[in-house]
């Protein structure tokens, strides 16, 4: 007898934090239809991906034919597409029928969608207006969501050199990254539940490995955390809702560009797709610079915890990194 998935199933396998499109307008509805798809359908994760690029390609035409109507029903479907997109992963988690293709078709595929749609939105203005400005925006929207994509995967390599140096140090000075650096563990560790599913599975040794990956990750944010003490706050409010507080990530700035702008550009007129593109582009590079600072900071953290260990200093009770 086949396993009969409910909506509690799929809640477990929300991330523990997202943006707060996602968390806010995607979820509520993606879950439900997880729930549908995964009792009533075989569709499988992969094929998924491929009708959320068959929908973004939809709303790329509709983009490209410029009427109001056009841009709001793009808009629309580009929603879709990104809901679908949402779906698959839970489905996979769900499951546990994940493939190693399917994390390099979802990525593959988002950049897709936004150069397409992107094309559409903007190259059928600049065909429309006869004025190619227009062009120069598409640019602007492919260029700054590669940077963001690019920043995101370099950011996650240097946290990952950093984690290795502080365990590397422990290891050295024969002491247990866990016990050097316990003072930093949350008191109460969200963090660490699993919500991924069949998927998220994790052996004993790979959950301590996560373990002292979070922990070391407190203390290198000792210095930001102490410099901005209202950030603790606004940070646990956005997660006790599952939001995390980069507030507008890449997420927020495809939604804003090919969803907010078209329908505002349907009620105001094209130029508002112009605010609009240029708002979040600023947006959206304020808070990578914000990103970038915080880690500027981490690596020093990490430094004088890493010095500490060499030192031989107090090695089971750490000082705050100054």
């Amino acid at each position: 007898m086949s396993q009969t998935f409910t909506l509690d199933d799929v809640q477990g396998t929300l991330k523990r934090r997202d943006a707060w499109w996602t968390v806010l307008l995607v979820d509520p509805l993606a879950s439900r239809l997880v729930v549908v798809t995964a009792n009533r359908t075989s569709l499988t994760p992969n094929q998924l991906t491929f009708i959320g690029l068959g929908f973004g390609l939809c709303a790329a035409a509709l983009f490209w034919v410029g009427a109001a109507w056009a841009l709001i029903l793009g808009a629309v479907l580009f929603h879709i597409s990104f809901v679908v997109d949402c779906m698959d992963g839970k489905i996979a988690r769900l499951k546990g029928n994940g493939s190693v293709i399917g994390g390099w078709l979802d990525y593959i595929f988002d950049r897709i969608r936004v150069l397409f749609c992107s094309i559409g939105l903007f190259g059928g203005l600049a065909y429309h207006t006869g004025n190619p400005w227009w062009i120069w925006l598409a640019f602007v929207v492919v260029f700054v969501d590669m940077l963001r994509y690019m920043d995101a995967m370099q950011i996650s390599l240097v946290r990952e050199e950093m984690h290795a140096s502080v365990t590397a140090a422990c290891e050295e000075a024969g002491t247990d990254p866990l016990s050097y650096l316990g003072k930093y563990a949350p008191e109460e560790d969200n963090e660490t539940v699993d919500r991924r599913g069949p998927m998220a599975e994790r052996t004993p040794e790979q959950e301590a490995d996560a373990q002292a990956k979070l922990v070391a990750s407190v203390a290198m944010q000792q210095t930001f955390q102490g410099r901005y003490s209202w950030y603790l706050s606004a940070r646990d409010w956005l997660r006790g809702r599952r939001i995390r507080p980069h507030l507008f990530s890449g997420i927020e700035f495809q939604m804003f560009i090919f969803i907010v702008g078209p329908i505002a550009a349907a009620i105001l007129g094209s130029w508002a797709i112009a605010v609009v593109t240029i708002a979040s582009a600023v947006g959206l590079l304020l808070f990578e610079a914000v990103l970038v600072y915080k880690l500027v900071l981490s690596t020093r953290d990490m430094a004088a915890l890493v010095a500490k260990l060499q030192a031989n200093k107090s090695p089971q009770v750490v000082d705050q990194p100054s």
